[in-house]
């Protein structure tokens, strides 16, 4: 199953009601579990992002439209980087 890093930052929103952020965490825990979408880690960062997740999603499609909603509603926004394991990093370096 495709692997993917986000990396969220609190909007104004967001910052706002942080105290129920990990609420929030649970309700979209569940809301990408009925997409097929499975939030795998989740790290409260410091730095440039305030939370970085690993999440798993059978296609790039189910995963568009779990973080697409996640965004909608106003409280992060998000990056995203699509992850190799490092057998499928070698099978694509190796044919360089």
């Amino acid at each position: 199953m495709p692997t993917y890093i986000a990396l969220l930052n609190w909007t104004a929103q967001g910052i706002s009601k942080v105290g129920s952020s990990a609420k929030r965490l649970d309700a979209g825990r569940k809301a990408f579990k009925k997409a097929g979408v499975e939030i795998k880690d989740v790290y409260l960062t410091m730095g440039r992002h305030d939370l970085v997740c690993v999440i798993e999603a059978p296609d790039d499609e189910s995963y568009a439209k779990a973080i697409i909603g996640l965004g909608s509603q106003g409280n992060v926004s998000t990056e995203t980087l699509k992850a190799f394991t490092e057998d499928e990093y070698r099978k694509i370096v190796g044919s360089v």
